[in-house]
């Protein structure tokens, strides 16, 4: 599984696949009534059935560096970091934006293992944390074994209830078919067609906006059943 993940104006490269700019009349962030000042001293571990999602670590640089950089994974994600030290920066970089409490980044863990398989990323867009972007990457190795939907309901009921996202947006890649799929099955909805607003290897393709409301997550979330979310 491998659907854009989001960008952040940061000032090294991000897995990105879209640079969607903040909300007119955003300043720079800063920490909002909103907000639980727990989760900016650090990210809680989040656990499913079959996989843990906690802050990224140092030690983490590795795995995430061979997992974002195939060329499967990184199709349709902005140049991921290059080398170890780019991935510790990165590192670094969303511990600092998660104190300001404007970015949060969870590494997918499954069951049994110790090493990061993949990345979830949520980001403000609007300062109180209302309206909110998210993306997500997740090695091929676990494509299809239900990690990513257990991993993604975990972010989204963490985005919604504790964070107090409203609005939650997703931007993919047209020819991202396989991401598009994810998205759908989490039950967002497509709301229109960006024109040439991803550019991969001199590429430039169109992406679909897709977006989740918190309401409708809440009136939608029933029990899990095989690893499948069920509607």
């Amino acid at each position: 599984m491998a659907a854009n993940v989001i960008a952040a104006v940061i000032e090294m490269p991000v897995m990105t696949g879209t640079q969607s700019a903040p909300r007119p009349g955003m300043t720079a962030p800063l920490a909002s009534p909103r907000l639980r000042p727990d989760w900016r001293g650090a990210l809680p571990t989040l656990v499913g059935p079959g996989v843990t999602l906690r802050e990224l670590q140092m030690s983490d640089a590795p795995a995430l560096l061979a997992t974002m950089n195939a060329e499967e994974v990184a199709r349709f994600i902005s140049t991921p970091p290059r080398s170890v030290g780019a991935f510790e920066r990165f590192i670094r970089w969303t511990q600092r934006a998660r104190a300001e409490g404007r970015y949060i980044c969870f590494a997918v863990v499954p069951h049994g293992m110790s090493a990061p398989v993949g990345v979830f990323q949520v980001r403000q867009l609007e300062a109180n944390f209302a309206t909110a972007e998210w993306g997500f990457a997740l090695g091929s190795a676990y494509w299809g074994k239900g990690y990513f939907v257990e991993a993604a309901t975990l972010v989204l009921e963490f985005a919604f209830d504790t964070v107090g996202v409203e609005r939650m947006e997703a931007r993919s890649a047209t020819p991202n078919g396989r991401g598009h799929g994810a998205l759908r099955k989490l039950g967002a909805v497509w709301e229109g067609l960006l024109r040439r607003s991803f550019s991969k290897d001199g590429r430039q393709m169109d992406q679909m906006l897709w977006s989740i409301l918190a309401d409708e997550w809440r009136q939608s979330k029933r029990t899990w059943a095989n690893g499948v979310l069920m509607h």
